[in-house]
């Protein structure tokens, strides 16, 4: 299995949101989408990147005498500089860093490299019922890593997800779905044109491949952020329960926004497009789970 190498962030290990029971999520990098709320903008770009959180850089100067390319400089009076267009992203400097400043994010792994990761905690998910989850990004733009591994997590005898966006094309599904034991599938608003004014593409071939896992008889859950401003609205809320309660789901997930990531967007030379809204409150998240199950949706959240 090290013929073929994925680019995966660090995975979060002892997730209890992923899917059923304790489970180790393993994260893609690389999105078709660019939600503007989006938590991790450092999956976004399909290439590693150096991240650096100025805040907790203690100017020692490590970081300048190991850069091959010397993206790291200091000024006159001892300042730090990172200029990120210049990284090769050889990570060296996250290793020297004394302040925790500077992060890699994004790693070449192998099958093999991720299964040892995977089978550390394996007690946990025959205990819990749980298991593995891909997630991103959008696991299915590396889909020959994808499948690989999925294959070996299913030989393994572990459970697993697959958590997309569903913005790829069908027949990616089709090439993990003998491997896939639940897909976790992100709905972010019902009106196309509202959908790509919010994340930069359309819900056409979302909705297509829903329908698509639907007819596989697939098991989905339904996972949905509650944006204040952006899709919180009765309209979508009744359009969305409308479109969900003809697919055969095990449930609908309603996710709270909030807009804690913030820093990493400076972090990875990117604009903050976080809405700046408070979180949704109660009543409008049951509203919304009220307006779902009103269609015979379950409902969790």
């Amino acid at each position: 299995m090290d013929s073929i190498k994925g680019i995966l962030l660090e995975p979060k290990r002892f997730a209890i949101h992923d899917g059923p029971g304790i489970r180790t999520t393993f994260f893609f990098k690389g999105c078709v989408l660019k939600c503007i709320w989006c938590h991790n903008p450092e999956s976004i770009s399909p290439k590693p990147q150096m991240g650096y959180y100025a805040h907790k850089c203690i100017n020692c100067g490590e970081c300048a005498d190991v850069c091959p390319v010397k993206a790291h400089t200091f000024s006159a009076d001892g300042i730090h500089q990172f200029d990120p267009l210049l990284c090769s992203d050889c990570g060296k400097c996250e290793e020297v860093c004394l302040g925790k400043a500077l992060k890699q994010y994004g790693k070449g792994m192998t099958v093999d490299e991720v299964m040892k990761i995977a089978l550390e905690d394996r007690t946990f998910y025959q205990e819990s019922n749980g298991g593995i989850t891909i997630s991103g990004g959008e696991p299915l733009m590396q889909i020959d890593f994808a499948v690989a591994l999925l294959k070996e997590l299913k030989n393994a005898g572990l459970h697993t997800a697959v958590d997309s966006c569903a913005n790829v094309a069908t027949d990616r599904f089709g090439r993990v779905m003998p491997y896939t034991d639940m897909f976790l599938i992100d709905f972010k608003h019902a009106d196309c044109a509202e959908h790509k004014k919010l994340t930069g593409s359309g819900n056409e071939l979302i909705c297509k491949n829903l329908q698509w896992l639907s007819d596989q008889g697939a098991r989905i859950e339904i996972r949905i952020p509650v944006v204040p401003g952006c899709n919180d609205s009765t309209d979508n809320m009744e359009r969305t329960a409308d479109f969900l309660s003809k697919l055969q789901l095990e449930a609908v997930r309603l996710l709270p926004y909030h807009s804690l990531a913030g820093s990493k967007y400076g972090a990875v030379n990117m604009p903050d497009t976080m809405p700046k809204v408070p979180a949704p409150d109660s009543e409008t998240m049951e509203r919304f789970a009220a307006v779902l199950q009103s269609r015979g949706l379950t409902v969790k959240y």
